[in-house]
């Protein structure tokens, strides 16, 4: 059974709805997609769509890409097939434009640059590790990124995908002495984001906050930008 105070809540993530297209902010600490009986954003979304629009047990929705459960902002969901497969097919002909702010641990050496290197998931874990190209299962993995400003503790940048591995932004820039905050995982030493009891509820300091991609059936460019949330703020204040 959802709430009155679920509904509303899953309302509030929604940031661009049009035939076929749904664009949510994704909150820290949350599956974008799960099981039946465990919480996810597809679960709210389809909890919330069905209560407004008075559908059956049984309708079309799917996230089109994910983000990691502790990172926050834009993800895209398809309400049917054809919009499922047309924009699949802009993620995988990269054409589709997703850019990232995070805080990093530390100060950059450059202003801007790329960060170019193989990796690959680590087998039986949920981690990714540093590879040689010749190594089973490695991957090439591209980002640019651009200095938005520094602090004492850590840097804020703009980064930009080339490629979409899995903990890519995560993985490169830990690799080089510069994690993100609050990315225990990757070896974070600079706590971040709200205090929470269940741990799996911790958000890290990335936030997926531009994406750019073409309407799957108006065929009209969809451009959304997201600010990261109220807790960056909180975060910087001091530094």
């Amino acid at each position: 059974m959802t709430n009155e105070s679920e509904i509303s809540e899953s309302a509030d993530i929604i940031v661009y709805e049009q035939r076929g297209l749904i664009v949510c902010n994704k909150p820290g600490g949350l599956l974008t997609q799960a099981p039946p009986g465990i919480d996810s954003l597809e679960t709210r979304l389809k909890n919330f769509l069905r209560a407004r629009d008075n559908l059956g047990a049984k309708f079309y929705l799917t996230p089109i890409h994910r983000l990691d459960r502790p990172v926050t902002g834009l993800v895209a969901f398809a309400r049917n097939v054809r919009a499922a497969k047309r924009v699949s097919a802009q993620f995988q002909q990269r054409t589709v434009q997703k850019s990232y702010i995070a805080m990093v641990e530390g100060s950059l050496p450059d202003a801007s640059g790329t960060l170019e290197d193989f990796m690959r998931k680590i087998p039986d874990q949920a981690k990714s590790e540093i590879a040689q190209q010749h190594q089973p299962n490695a991957k090439h993995a591209q980002l640019e990124y651009n200095v938005l400003d520094s602090h004492a503790t850590h840097t804020r940048v703009e980064i930009r995908l080339i490629t979409g591995r899995t903990h890519q932004i995560r993985l490169q820039f830990s690799s080089r002495g510069h994690a993100i905050l609050g990315d225990e995982l990757y070896g974070a030493s600079q706590t971040f984001g709200p205090k929470v009891i269940d741990l799996r509820k911790r958000q890290i300091a990335l936030h997926s906050w531009k994406l750019k991609l073409r309407h799957p059936i108006d065929d009209q460019d969809v451009d959304l930008q997201l600010p990261p949330p109220a807790t960056w703020t909180v975060a910087n204040d001091g530094t």
